[in-house]
C-alpha cells in the first residue's frame, strides 16, 4: 500500500453480509475493512471469511483498498483468517488489539508461511490502555506494519471513561498512537462516531482528528463518508496555495534564498514539505475519484 493513496473515509462492512459487501463496490469510500471480528456472529466466522476473501479478490471495488479485519490469534478462527487473507488480495490485514511487537511478529509469520505477497501490510488496532502504552514498541516491529486504526469504543471502555464531545479521556492514547505512527513511517486513522443523527458532532469530530494529525476516520455507516471526504481533504484553494508555496520557494532557492513570503506569510522548506504532501495526496484524491466515477 502506498503512503500516498487517499485513507479520508475508511468504512468497516460485516463480513457476513453478502448484500453490504456488494453495496460496498458502488460507495465513495477510500478504503473498505471487511469485518470478520465484531460484526460477525461465531456460527457465521467462516463463512463470513470465504465471502470477504472472494470479494477481496474479485477487484470489482476499483482502486479502493481493501482491508480485511481478523480475529485475535487468541480465538478459533484468527491463525485460519490471517492464512486465507493472505491469498486474498487484500491491501492489508487489520489485527484486533494489538498490544505488544511480539503480536504484530506473530502475525507477521503467519502471513509469510501462508505466501503473503510482499505489498500485503499488516494494520494495528490500537484500542487497549497496554496497546497505548506500548504504542512505540508496536509501530516499530515490522516493516510489513503500515497503518494504526484508533479503537475508540473500546478504549473508553476498557478505561471506564466516558465519550464526550472533546474527547477528554482519550487524548492521551490518541496522540501517543500518532506520535509513534509518524515516528516510525505509519498512517493513522482516527476512532468511529457512534451517534449516527448527530451530523454536527461527527463533524467536529472530524475537524478535532484532523487537527490532531489523522489521515483519515473509521466509518460505520455511508452516511458518514462525505463528511469524511470533506474534512481529510483538500479544497481547491488549498492546493492552489500549496502549488503557489511550492513556486515561490523554488524561484527564491534559485535567487540563493531559503526563505520567502508568500501572502504576507513566512515559508521555509518545512512549509513546502506540507505543501508538496498536499499536491501529491490532492492528485491521489483525484485518481482515486476519476476511478470511482
Amino acid at each position: 500500500m502506498t503512503t500516498s493513496h487517499p485513507l479520508r473515509s475508511v468504512l468497516y462492512m460485516p463480513g457476513s453480509n453478502a448484500r453490504a459487501l456488494e453495496k460496498a463496490q458502488n460507495l465513495a469510500a477510500d478504503c473498505l475493512i471487511f469485518d470478520l471480528e465484531d460484526a460477525v456472529s461465531p456460527d457465521a466466522k467462516e463463512v463470513a471469511r470465504k465471502q470477504v476473501c472472494e470479494a477481496a479478490a474479485s477487484g470489482l471495488y476499483g482502486q479502493r483498498h481493501i482491508v480485511i479485519r481478523c480475529n485475535g490469534l487468541d480465538t478459533p478462527w484468527g491463525a485460519d483468517d490471517i492464512a486465507a487473507i493472505a491469498k486474498s488480495g487484500a491491501s492489508a490485514v487489520l489485527v484486533p488489539k494489538v498490544e505488544s511487537a511480539g503480536m504484530v511478529k506473530s502475525v507477521e509469520t503467519l502471513m509469510k508461511d501462508a505466501g503473503a505477497p510482499a505489498d500485503q501490510t499488516i494494520w494495528c488496532m490500537m484500542e487497549t490502555p497496554m496497546g497505548m502504552l506500548h504504542a512505540e514498541e508496536i509501530a516499530s516491529a515490522s516493516d510489513r506494519l503500515s497503518c494504526f486504526v484508533m479503537g475508540t469504543s473500546d478504549l473508553v471502555k476498557d478505561m471506564h471513561a466516558q465519550h464526550t464531545a472533546m474527547r477528554l479521556p482519550v487524548l492521551t492514547g490518541l496522540s501517543l498512537s500518532i506520535l509513534a505512527a509518524r515516528a516510525y513511517g505509519l498512517r493513522v486513522l482516527d476512532g468511529v462516531y457512534l451517534d449516527l443523527a448527530d451530523e454536527e458532532g461527527f463533524a467536529a469530530s472530524c475537524q478535532q482528528g484532523l487537527e490532531l494529525g489523522f489521515d483519515g476516520k473509521t466509518l460505520i455507516h455511508p452516511k458518514q463518508l462525505a463528511a469524511a471526504n470533506d474534512a481529510f481533504g483538500l479544497s481547491a484553494d488549498d492546493v492552489a496555495y500549496a502549488e503557489k508555496v511550492i513556486a515561490a520557494f523554488k524561484a527564491a532557492e534559485e535567487d540563493g534564498k531559503f526563505v520567502v513570503l508568500v501572502d504576507g506569510k513566512l515559508v521555509e522548506v518545512l512549509h513546502v514539505e506540507i505543501a508538496r504532501r498536499q499536491v501529491e495526496m490532492a492528485n491521489a484524491i483525484a485518481a482515486l475519484e476519476a476511478d470511482m466515477a
